[in-house]
């Protein structure tokens, strides 16, 4: 089979030709049609998470070794199935839910296995969608997508389960309230999408990019606001009657932290998701004094992505923009996100 796979952290993917696997067990192999591109491909490709203050997280610690193949969101047809392989057929066409535990631990036997600490990841721990072929281990992970074009559910397994846990993280809110999404890229994009389907409050977007924002008020934000701004805080106090009930971070950085923070009402609480990185000091009297609460959301679970392709057929989520670039321009794609600002929606590679 044909991989694009990292030969030197943050240098161009190589184009290698490998073994096609043939699956065991329960297992099921995948010929991938397209795979999403996500801005943690970013972090991976260069080799680490920066986390502040000069440390970080570095993928070899992690065991990740070189050469190595990414792509978590991925979209095929089931190409060979292993001899206890059941529900499945070839030829029949599948999302890949890649965020797999081992299936042995106590979270995974809980069905939460985003807490695994041994995970099977695909396209961040094994090798993944930016290849042609891709191994799954069992054919629950492979999640139907009638009715819904073929990159644009791809982009689900990832950046359409992480925006959607995130929202349902502020679901408590009410009708009156506001929510504010920070970043309205790739991942906070899909979430301004998303919201109306899934939270009940008004909703502002905060971005730095004009474009953005605009297109934000288009997917129907209720308002825009410029984060960048000396006065944004105010602006957002001012218009939302005294702070949000809950803000969104899909950036991530300490500024966008900080603003989460400041812009929330007495109670209300800061969902973070994005992994840009760094470190930011803040006093413990804060929390107390606001009563406020602040929590992590990584991706999202297998039954999110079942639930967020019921939505998307239903009728409830509009499609976001998808750009299609060939698989051999995943180094241009990569090199865009990390120059930021040059996409607006996703990119798909198409194989």
């Amino acid at each position: 089979m044909r991989q694009l796979s990292i030969v030197e952290w943050g240098q161009p993917l190589a184009v290698r030709e490998a073994p096609t696997p043939e699956p065991k067990g329960e297992e099921v192999l995948v010929q991938v049609e397209a795979c999403g591109v996500c801005h943690s491909d970013v972090h991976i490709w260069d080799g680490y998470f920066d986390l502040g203050e000069g440390k970080s997280v570095r993928m070899a610690d992690r065991g990740v070794q070189l050469p190595f193949t990414m792509g978590h969101e991925i979209v095929g047809h089931v190409k060979a199935l292993g001899p206890d392989a059941k529900g499945v057929k070839p030829g029949e066409k599948y999302v890949v839910y890649p965020w797999i535990g081992c299936g042995a631990c106590a979270p995974c036997k809980r069905g939460e296995e985003l807490l695994c600490m041994t995970p099977r990841t695909l396209g961040t721990r094994r090798d993944g969608g930016y290849g042609d072929h891709v191994l799954v281990p069992n054919a629950r992970y492979l999640v139907p997508y009638d009715g819904i074009g073929r990159e644009l559910a791809a982009t689900y397994t990832c950046s359409g389960i992480t925006a959607y846990s995130a929202l349902k993280k502020t679901k408590h809110i009410g009708k009156d309230d506001w929510l504010v999404v920070i970043g309205a890229g790739g991942v906070g994009g899909s979430a301004v999408n998303m919201a109306k389907a899934v939270v009940p409050g008004k909703l502002m977007v905060a971005d730095l990019d004009g474009a953005k924002r605009a297109h934000a008020r288009q997917m129907g934000a209720a308002d825009t606001i410029d984060n960048g701004a000396a006065d944004a805080v105010q602006q957002v106090m001012q218009k939302t009657g005294g702070g949000a009930a809950a803000a969104i971070d899909f950036v991530g950085s300490p500024k966008t932290m900080q603003f989460g923070m400041d812009v929330l009402r007495k109670g209300g609480k800061l969902v973070i998701v994005g992994l840009y990185g760094g470190s930011l000091p803040v006093s413990p009297v804060m929390f107390p004094f606001k009563m406020m609460s602040v929590e992590g959301s990584y991706v999202g679970t297998l039954d999110d992505l079942k639930e967020l392709i019921a939505l998307v057929q239903a009728g409830k989520v509009p499609p976001i923009p998808i750009q299609t670039r060939p698989a051999d321009q995943a180094t241009a794609a990569l090199d865009d996100l990390k120059k930021g600002g040059k996409v607006i929606g996703r990119v798909v590679l198409t194989h």
